[in-house]
C-alpha cells in the first residue's frame, strides 16, 4: 500500500490562497517543509496499533483535590493594605491601564 502523497509548495501556495494570505517565495519554501513535517509526524502517530490502549485526557492519572469551603477569619485589612505600595480610600490603588505611570 502506497504512502500518502508527499505535500507540494503548490498545495501550500494553494492553502495560502484559501486562507487569504500573501506569502512570499521563501516563506512558501519554509512553510511547505515545516507542513510537511507536521504530517508526516501526525501520519506516523496514526499509524500506531493502539488495540487495548484505553483513551485518556491526561498523560498521567489526575485526581481533583477540594477542600470542604469552610467559613474561616480573614485578613486583618488594614494589615493588608498597610504592606501596599499605594492605597486610596482604604483601597489598594493600582494605575490605570491606559496611560498612567504606576
Amino acid at each position: 500500500m502506497a504512502g500518502p502523497a508527499r505535500l507540494t509548495r503548490e498545495d501550500v501556495a494553494h492553502v495560502a490562497d484559501l486562507a487569504r494570505l500573501h506569502l512570499s517565495e521563501g516563506e512558501l519554501d519554509l512553510f511547505t517543509g515545516q507542513l510537511a513535517s507536521v504530517l508526516d509526524h501526525a501520519a506516523d502517530v496514526a499509524s500506531l496499533d493502539l488495540a487495548g490502549v484505553e483513551p485518556t485526557a491526561h498523560a498521567m492519572a489526575v485526581t481533583n483535590v477540594l477542600r470542604l469551603d469552610e467559613p474561616a477569619p480573614c485578613l486583618d485589612r488594614g494589615e493588608v493594605l498597610g504592606q501596599a505600595p499605594s492605597v486610596e480610600d482604604h483601597r489598594f490603588r493600582v494605575p490605570r491601564i491606559l496611560g498612567e505611570a504606576p
